[in-house]
């Protein structure tokens, strides 16, 4: 149960800190922090690789496996984002 409580508190200053870094992050930086978290979310898709592939219990299985559809789906979001916000700046022919 304790370790429940600490994990708990873990994940709800993480959801805090997060909102707060992200909602000062001006238009700006947007595109190079968003290269930045997709290489940050491939690392993610290796650790949930691993989790899925562990076969400690079904459990882990199904919470790998949907961490490596969602960290896949951010990545490629991610870069379809940052691939359409520098069209914008490209040279018109």
């Amino acid at each position: 149960m304790e370790t429940l409580v600490i994990g708990l508190t873990i994940f709800v200053l993480a959801v805090f800190v997060g909102f707060e870094v992200i909602t000062k992050v001006p238009p700006t930086l947007h595109t190079p922090l968003m290269s930045g978290t997709n290489a940050i979310s491939g690392i993610t898709i290796i650790g949930a690789l691993l989790s899925a592939g562990s076969g400690h219990t079904a459990l882990t299985t199904a919470l790998g496996t949907a961490a490596v559809i969602l960290a896949t789906v951010n990545v490629v979001g991610g870069f379809l984002v940052t691939h359409r916000m520098l069209a914008m700046f490209r040279k018109k022919d």
